[in-house]
């Protein structure tokens, strides 16, 4: 996120100053995109993946410091809840094999925190959400304490004078009142860094966004949150409102939700995104490194920007732009609907799934965006999230003809050669396409991702047994198999 956080709370005059400098990064950011050649360079991919850890009753196992310490591998960092952990992947180039190679490098990591979980009595679980969760789970004990999570939640509740409620619709819904930032951490995920290089930029971003409502409903895994039957997705909307901070989350609300699928299509390239990225969200964490932007860029040279990569890390678009300053300098867009789970060839089928039809839409992605509205877009994603394999998508049949609802399942289909031709066009080798989509063509062709499985074995388990049982003996049959490495479309039900 750029700086180290040391303090909780900051004075006033010190969100002046930041807002100064984030203003003075937009500046040097335009100066670095116009430069000749800037950001260059072979097309890469790279992974986080978040993890809960549970204890021998399915519990959150509040233990991640203690985990963390025993597992000694530097990819492995804290979360925001003291039961939450996250796998940091090396970049890999994407020409050859790259997700094979993310995937040996997943296993491996979980591999160290799983021997170090295991020395606790406790086991770390790829989950949208855990079923197993109660609301006390979410309290402000359970965030995790270091500084920069502290300042998140106190940056949030200087915004928002008086606490959200948790509205979700579904068989079951949710009103919860929401008293802390901590609710945020019911939700894990997996996120995918693709690196592109500026020209390109708005057309491979608004093709992300166009694929990520086919790819995230052939994904979904977060079905259930506090015994009840919500979203197939329901870390979506969740997430939106838990780190909300706005008083009035309506709809009619002046001011944008920090979470969004964004506020319109992409026209000119990176820059515009984080300028609305600085102009719509007030900061809060204002930390000032010692670099001058703007001189630095003037002299030619690479800034860091970091007062910007801080706040742009506090706005969680579910497509989100990233500029780094290593290797030259580059951006990439950083992938952030998919969840966690169910297996890591689950999870790198869909992120083989994300990537490729990004690719394959890119090239299209203007002729496709005057039939297709951002609110088109908008809408996709939300009814893929809620819905899942049986959500309608709004789609052309060809580029530039008008929309109409096509079922999930039979989009999806339709799209997968799209996705494999996309990561050929990118030097991916075809025999990792072939070992990686077939994996999302099964799911949608028996009906059952992760969140379809969890939905049937809680309806088979609460026949029988109180909702709390039916959760935790859910989440043990969904350890087992997820151990077993089996994708989820070939899971037996309980």
């Amino acid at each position: 996120m750029g700086l180290d956080i040391d303090r909780d709370h900051f004075p006033d005059e010190e969100y002046v100053v930041f807002d100064r400098r984030l203003r003075d990064c937009l500046v040097a950011l335009a100066e670095v995109l116009d430069r000749p050649g800037f950001g260059q360079g072979e097309a890469t991919i790279g992974a986080e993946l978040e993890l809960h850890l549970v204890d021998s009753a399915g519990r959150p196992a509040p233990i991640n410091r203690k985990v963390l310490a025993a597992a000694l591998d530097p990819r492995v960092t804290l979360e925001i809840n003291r039961f939450n952990l996250e796998i940091n992947t090396r970049p890999v180039q994407l020409a050859g094999s790259p997700f094979s190679a993310l995937a040996a490098e997943l296993e491996d990591a979980l591999g160290s925190i799983r021997r170090a979980a295991a020395a606790h009595d406790a086991h770390a679980v790829m989950i949208g959400i855990l079923p197993t969760l109660t609301e006390r789970d979410l309290a402000s004990w359970a965030m995790t304490p270091t500084p920069r999570y502290r300042a998140l939640a106190a940056g949030i509740e200087r915004l928002r004078r008086t606490p959200p409620t948790v509205h979700i619709q579904g068989e079951d819904p949710l009103s919860l009142n929401c008293a802390d930032v901590a609710l945020e951490g019911a939700n894990t995920s997996l996120q995918v860094h693709l690196r592109v290089v500026p020209a390109t930029f708005a057309d491979m971003y608004n093709a992300a966004q166009i694929a990520t409502a086919p790819v995230l409903a052939a994904s979904c895994n977060s079905p259930l949150f506090l015994g009840r039957r919500l979203w197939d997705e329901t870390r979506v909307a969740l997430f939106r409102q838990a780190t909300d901070d706005r008083d009035d989350p309506s709809e009619n609300d002046w001011r944008p939700a920090r979470v969004s699928f964004g506020h319109g299509w992409a026209r000119r390239g990176a820059l515009e995104l984080f300028a609305e990225t600085v102009t719509l969200h007030e900061p809060l964490l204002p930390v000032c490194g010692s670099q001058d932007p703007v001189a630095v860029a003037r002299a030619g040279g690479v800034p860091g920007l970091p007062e910007l990569r801080l706040h742009n890390g506090t706005v969680w678009r579910w497509n989100r732009p990233v500029y780094d300053d290593t290797d030259g300098g580059h951006l990439r867009i950083e992938l952030r609907a998919l969840p966690s789970g169910p297996t890591v060839a689950d999870l790198i089928a869909n992120a083989a799934w994300l990537v490729g039809l990004t690719l394959g839409l890119s090239p299209v992605a203007p002729a496709l965006l005057p039939g297709l509205t951002f609110g088109h877009a908008r809408r996709n994603f939300y009814q893929a999230a809620r819905f899942g394999l049986h959500a309608e998508i709004l789609w052309p049949d060809r580029p530039g003809e008008r929309v109409r609802p096509v079922g999930a399942v039979q989009l999806i289909e339709r799209l997968l050669p799209l996705a494999h031709q996309g990561l050929l066009s990118a030097g991916v080798a075809s025999e990792e396409a072939d070992r990686w989509l077939p994996i999302v063509v099964e799911r949608a062709r028996r009906g059952l991702t992760g969140a379809r499985w969890q939905r049937r074995a809680f309806e088979q388990l609460v026949a029988k047994m109180p909702a709390p049982d039916a959760c935790a003996a859910l989440l043990g049959h969904y350890i087992k198999a997820s151990d077993s490495g089996t994708p989820v479309h070939q899971w037996p039900l309980p």
